[in-house]
């Protein structure tokens, strides 16, 4: 489902933005860290952060990425979370993206989960 862009920008220290669906259907966006788990993308959060709650709820998503250096490279991709994740097996995908990210292992408090997401329809576009 992924192409090669849409795998490299993801694979990359580049910030997605997460879309998800709050109760009355409304789109909220954040920011994160994200990554590949095989060909899922894997996030991370807070269990009660608000993205948590709406993943809880309804696991659709919208995300897209763009390259750090070269913002209008991009991928925009359509998905639903397959999984989440809890415990030691979260904790070992937060510390890789916290390496990617910040070059060290992630605090332990507050407590996180990490959401894999099926990617349904994704494009990729290079500038």
């Amino acid at each position: 489902m992924l192409d090669d862009l849409a795998r490299a920008l993801l694979s990359g220290p580049n910030i997605g933005h997460l879309a998800t669906l709050l109760k009355d259907g409304a789109p909220h966006s954040v920011p994160l860290w994200v990554d590949l788990e095989g060909d899922q993308i894997a996030i991370f959060t807070e269990p009660t952060a608000l993205k948590a709650r709406n993943l809880d709820r309804d696991g659709r998503v919208a995300l897209s990425i763009t390259q750090a250096d070269r913002p209008l490279t991009s991928a925009v991709i359509r998905g639903r979370v397959d999984q989440r994740l809890e415990g030691d097996p979260a904790w070992a995908i937060v510390d890789r993206m916290s390496q990617k990210y910040e070059g060290k292992p992630y605090p332990r408090d507050p407590e996180m989960v990490v959401y894999l997401i099926e990617p349904e329809k994704a494009r990729a576009t290079a500038y």
